[in-house]
């Protein structure tokens, strides 16, 4: 398993590796300890969650409140993604930039994203279906969106015309977030994340 940081802090791209032979292939798509040494701390995992999408559908940009925010850790089981993290952090160095990594079905590549960043993706195939592993479960009121068309982020979407669900195509631009409040602060995500670390060292 390769491990490797991306450009945003809290992101990471992870490579699994394979082995195969005539009856099919045999890969290791999590492993708690690799990842917890590369980002420092383990991942709790309080929820695992499914979906299924056709293609050209894109979900996203979604985040949680911080504390206690979520943590996930994304792979695709079937088909192909577009995984994009964008970092919504107010003060931080990359704030309002995003990157975007490819997950399908043949790589079996994953992404690891801190608290505090946000999280979309775009189907590539029809029935792309993707897992994602949880830090926390989900907390009706606490999630937010940020529109996955909005100009300011420029993600470089690879469809035409994506379809959005009626709440992702609701969602307020970046600045529109901003200035509702309802952005993570860069600072106050790192203290909580430090925090989590503590506790871990003290088990």
């Amino acid at each position: 398993m390769r491990i490797r940081p991306l450009s945003i802090e809290g992101a990471f791209e992870i490579t699994p590796a394979q082995h195969g032979d005539d009856r099919g292939r045999f890969l290791e798509w999590y492993r708690f300890d690799r990842l917890a040494e590369a980002v420092g701390r383990p991942l709790d995992l309080a929820q695992a969650n499914l979906s299924t999408s056709a293609a050209g559908v894109v979900r996203g940009v979604h985040f949680a409140d911080v504390p206690p925010g979520q943590a996930k850790y994304v792979t695709c089981v079937s088909g192909a993604v577009l995984d994009v993290i964008v970092d919504l952090r107010v003060g931080s160095p990359t704030f309002g930039s995003w990157e975007g990594v490819r997950l399908d079905d043949e790589d079996r590549r994953a992404v690891y994203l801190t608290e505090g960043l946000g999280h979309a993706f775009c189907s590539l195939t029809e029935g792309a279906t993707v897992a994602y592993l949880c830090s926390t479960t989900y907390r009706p009121g606490h999630e937010h969106g940020v529109h996955p068309l909005d100009p300011d982020l420029g993600i470089a979407w690879p469809v035409a015309e994506p379809v959005l669900s009626a709440k992702d195509a609701a969602a307020p631009t970046l600045a529109e977030a901003g200035a509702k409040g309802l952005l993570p602060d860069y600072e106050a995500c790192n203290k909580y994340v430090k925090s989590l670390r503590r506790i871990d060292d003290s088990r």
